[in-house]
Formats: structure tokens, C-alpha cells, sequence
């Protein structure tokens, strides 16, 4: 037996209509499918019998976002949503030294985070995590190759010229005011290297997702 939880079941029982005996297809956003019999229909705790699971690989590369979240919320969600459509691992929120938002409710993405996940159909559930700091979040360890992607007039080369399919990739975006300097230098003290996205001056949300979908295109080749 397995139950939904409560906002689960409300969708359920609500707006999916579902009466016990239907079939559905659930998932635990770490990699399995389950196919289940409903046998308890209820607005707060649907309860279920796995008749069969199914489990799926995670991909061959691992994609990770951490970006300056602009001030206005609505565009934070839009770059999550899109995200994690197309396929993402995780997301942290930066706090540098021209950050527009200063504090993140991260409940509100990771509900977004779900849905998105549930309506794309893929069975794992990229992590959000709280805000960390620049400093911290450049010096701490990561597997793979690391970016930064800023606007500042010094050398850097187009992130699709410098990464290669099936790398990790951890890549910063910075807020609206971009990067300090001194950040970006940082940055490359702790192994990351200086990219563009493109010729024009993106707002965050859009560079995050032109950094995303760039590495599932060289990925999908």
C-alpha cells in the first residue's frame, strides 16, 4: 500500500475525478514510475496498491543552475518551470554583492518544481536549494566543469565552444546588476571558466534557460 500525499490527493479526487478501482501512473521523483490500483479515494489521503514499478536512467550528464534570483518572483517561477521541463539536477539561489532578492521562499518553487516535473512526465525531482552565498557556493566541490557566465568585458569564449557532451556542469548566472568583478575573479580562482551565452544582454531567467537548453542540445547531437 502507498498513500498520496494531501495535495496529491486533492488533484486526484478533485480535478482528475479519479474513483477507487481506476488505474494511474505515480511517480517519486527519484527515478521510478509506479502503476497503481486506487482503492481509497479521499481529498486528503488517497491510498494506493502498486500492481508494478519502473525504474529510469538518470541521464549521462548532470546539470546544475545556481543564478541570481531577480526581484520579481514571477520570473524566478517561469525559469524553474522551463527548467525543469527540459531537463535540469538542481537550482541554488546565489546571494552576490548586487543581488536584487535577498530572501527566497523555496516551497513555492518546489511545488513548481513538481508540477512541472508531473506534466514534462520525468521521474526525478531536481533539488532546490535554499540561498547560499557566492563565496560559498564557488569554493565549495563539484564533479564535473563549472562555468560562469558574465558580462563583463574580459575574455570568455561561447559556453557551446567550451563544453563537451556528457561533462557535469555546474553554471553561474548572475542577477540583473551581473557579477562584481571581484566575484568573477573568484570565480575563476576556484576552477570555474568565463562564458557568453550570445551576443545580446540577456535578462537572468533567460540566460539561465539559454545555459540549460545549450547543454541538452550539444547532449542530444
Amino acid at each position: 500500500m502507498a498513500q498520496l500525499p494531501e495535495q496529491e490527493s486533492l488533484h486526484c479526487v478533485k480535478v482528475l475525478r479519479m474513483r477507487e478501482g481506476e488505474r494511474l501512473t505515480v511517480t517519486d521523483g527519484q527515478g521510478f514510475f509506479y502503476d497503481c490500483t486506487l482503492v481509497e479515494s479521499h481529498h486528503k489521503h488517497c491510498t494506493l496498491v502498486i500492481d508494478n514499478s519502473i525504474a529510469v536512467n538518470k541521464r549521462e550528464f548532470q546539470l546544475h543552475i545556481a543564478f541570481g534570483p531577480t526581484k520579481q518572483m514571477e520570473r524566478n517561477e517561469w525559469f524553474v518551470e522551463k527548467a525543469v521541463e527540459i531537463g535540469i539536477d538542481g537550482f541554488t539561489p546565489l546571494l552576490s554583492s548586487f543581488s536584487e532578492r535577498r530572501e527566497l521562499k523555496r516551497e513555492r518553487l518546489e511545488k513548481i518544481a513538481v508540477a512541472a516535473m508531473k506534466q514534462s512526465q520525468q521521474a526525478f525531482l531536481p533539488q532546490i536549494e535554499e540561498m547560499v552565498r557566492f563565496t560559498d557556493c564557488v569554493t565549495r566541490p563539484f564533479e564535473g566543469r563549472k562555468f560562469i557566465a558574465h558580462c563583463h568585458n574580459l575574455p570568455k569564449k561561447q559556453l557551446a565552444q567550451l563544453y563537451n557532451k556528457g561533462e557535469n556542469a555546474l553554471i553561474l548566472v548572475g542577477p540583473e546588476g551581473d557579477f562584481s568583478e571581484e566575484e568573477v575573479a573568484l570565480a575563476l580562482a576556484n576552477g570555474f571558466e568565463p562564458v557568453s551565452l550570445g551576443d545580446t544582454r540577456l535578462r537572468t531567467e533567460t540566460a539561465c534557460l539559454v545555459a540549460t537548453h545549450t547543454i541538452h542540445v550539444i547532449n542530444n547531437q
